[in-house]
Formats: structure tokens, C-alpha cells, sequence
């Protein structure tokens, strides 16, 4: 069955989403004032309807309310459990108020129940419902795999699907305010190149990578890394336990960092920290570092 014909009902169990163009597209041009502006239906080009679909849509299409200048919109219509696979089926309105047709990359999409809780996430290649014209709403299907929800029900009523723009924004360095008033401006800048070339994070996945290692004249071992986070929201970490291997592949140290206060890592950032093993989890006395990994340890009991 294709995605189209699953607009078969006239009820709308969705709420609207709305942004500003400027938050998600470069070079728009739109227009001025408060004027409230109607959306026209655009079917995709390669959709075959038949007379009845083709009534539904129009139908649908003329309930939307009006949108201002300048704005993109996500409409919600209603959603579908695909049986097969337990996918979530969101059909809704891609809308724009601008004067110009566009095109939109990928962003990840947000289903948002009536509470205000985040039902479902996952990235969206836009470039796939085509050139959308000009004051205009286009219908489409949203599939959010099992593995995107993370609400055990899908949403009834009064959901909203909605941009997280926060997705367009490039991943950044993010300092802890103690590490923002030690470093000097050099090693902030030499940070922050380093972040601009590790390789990009999937959606929601969180990573340690290592960039620095000392073992200092106690016995302890210093261990810089960067924290890396995915997540379109900012993760705050209490408790961490982390396993040092060095060149060799031998275990140097393991243990469980507790973090008080915990260490907060904003939305699609990178924020770097040391954590310092000191001699009684150090296990090997003359590490090769010449090449080392930290990482989360399969078994955590230390």
C-alpha cells in the first residue's frame, strides 16, 4: 500500500507546530506585516490519487488555519500503527507562508503528546516530499520506527509533530564554567578545531572520545576526554564508570567517576573533562599510551 492512501479520514487528532523561517532555512526571502496568509494544496508530483484521496486532501487542506509571513508549519491530521512492523504513521501538512518554493535538507522531527512529553525522535531527510511551492501545505507520511518511540503508547490527541531546530544548528564545544575561566583563548580555539573535525554523531548518541593522557608523579593518571552528545536535549551525568586501555589493549584502570555536581552536556554539543584514576584503580605500571581508548565497560562492577 502507499504511504498516500492512508489519508482516508477528515478528523484531525494533531495540533499545529509552528516556526519561523530564518530557524530552519538560509536566504528566504518573504514577505512583511502581520497579514495573515491561506496555504493552497500541493500534492507531490509522483502521487496517483484517485478522485475521492484527491477530496480528502482538499478537505483537510481548507480546515488548516491561516499562517503568518515567514513561517514554516507542520500540521498534524492523525496517526497509524503500521502492523507489520509497529512503525508509527504520522501523516500532517508540511506548509510554508513564504513567496518562494523551497527545499529542506534533513532535521529531525519531534512527535510531542498532549502533555508535552517527547513520544517519538528521529531525522527526516525533508529533501524526499520534493520542491514545495510557494504559500503552500503538502500532505505526508512520517514513519517513526519502533526503535525512534520512546512513549510505550502512541499519542491520541492533541499531539504535535515539530521541528527540533536545535538539530540544524552545528555540533559545538560546550565548556563547563570551571574549564571556561582557566583556559586561555588559544587553548579554547584549539579545543574547539579539534571538536569541528570528529566524525558527526548519529541522532541521540552519546560518545567519549580521549584527547589527552598524563600519568602524574603520584601514580595517578589524568584522563581528558570529550563528551560527546547527540540528544536534542542537554543530558546531565551523575554517575559514569569508565575502563582506560592502552596501546597493548591491556586494562590500565577502571572505575566508577561519581560527578557532584553533575556534568551538564547541552544539545547536539561536545563538552570536554578529566577524570583522574587515582593509584589504587591504576592496574598496569608501565602503560604504553602511545595509542589508548576509554570507553563505558561492558561489565560495570569495578
Amino acid at each position: 500500500m502507499k504511504l498516500f492512501n492512508l489519508f482516508k479520514k477528515t478528523e484531525k487528532t494533531g495540533l499545529d507546530s509552528t516556526v519561523e523561517s530564518n530557524e530552519i532555512l538560509e536566504h528566504t526571502q518573504g514577505g512583511s506585516g502581520d497579514e495573515d496568509i491561506e496555504t493552497a494544496l500541493s500534492l507531490h508530483p509522483q502521487w496517483n490519487l484517485s478522485q475521492e484521496q484527491e477530496y480528502v486532501f482538499r478537505f483537510l487542506a481548507n480546515e488548516l488555519e491561516p499562517l503568518k509571513p515567514n513561517q514554516i508549519s507542520l500540521s498534524g491530521i492523525d496517526i497509524d500503527i503500521e502492523p507489520a512492523n509497529g512503525s508509527w504513521l504520522v501523516k500532517a501538512f508540511f506548509r510554508s507562508s513564504l513567496d518562494q518554493a523551497i527545499t529542506v535538507g534533513s532535521i529531525e522531527l519531534l512527535l510531542i503528546d498532549e502533555q508535552g512529553n517527547t513520544a517519538a525522535s528521529a531525522e527526516f531527510d525533508l529533501n524526499e516530499l520534493g520542491e514545495i511551492p510557494a504559500r503552500s501545505a503538502r500532505p505526508w507520511v512520517f514513519v517513526f520506527e519502533q526503535n525512534d518511540q520512546t512513549a510505550e503508547e502512541l499519542p491520541a490527541e492533541n499531539w504535535k509533530l515539530a521541528f527540533n531546530v536545535h538539530s540544524m544548528m552545528p555540533h559545538q564545544l560546550e565548556l563547563a564554567p570551571s574549564w571556561e575561566e582557566q583556559l586561555p583563548t588559544e587553548q579554547k580555539e584549539a579545543l574547539a578545531e579539534v571538536v569541528s573535525g570528529l566524525p558527526k554523531l548519529k541522532p541521540r548518541e552519546v560518545n567519549i572520545a580521549g584527547f589527552q593522557i598524563q600519568k602524574q608523579e603520584d601514580g595517578n593518571i589524568a584522563a581528558s576526554v570529550f563528551v560527546r552528545n547527540g540528544h536534542s536535549k542537554q543530558i546531565n551525568i551523575e554517575k559514569l564508570p569508565l575502563e582506560l586501555i592502552d596501546a597493548t589493549g591491556d586494562l590500565v584502570a577502571r572505575g566508577t567517576f561519581e560527578l557532584d555536581p553533575p556534568l551538564s552536556v547541552k544539545a547536539n554539543s561536545t563538552t570536554p573533562w578529566t577524570f583522574i584514576y587515582p593509584t589504587e584503580l591504576v592496574k598496569k605500571e608501565d602503560p604504553d599510551f602511545s595509542r589508548w581508548t576509554i570507553r563505558v565497560p561492558q561489565d560495570t562492577t569495578n
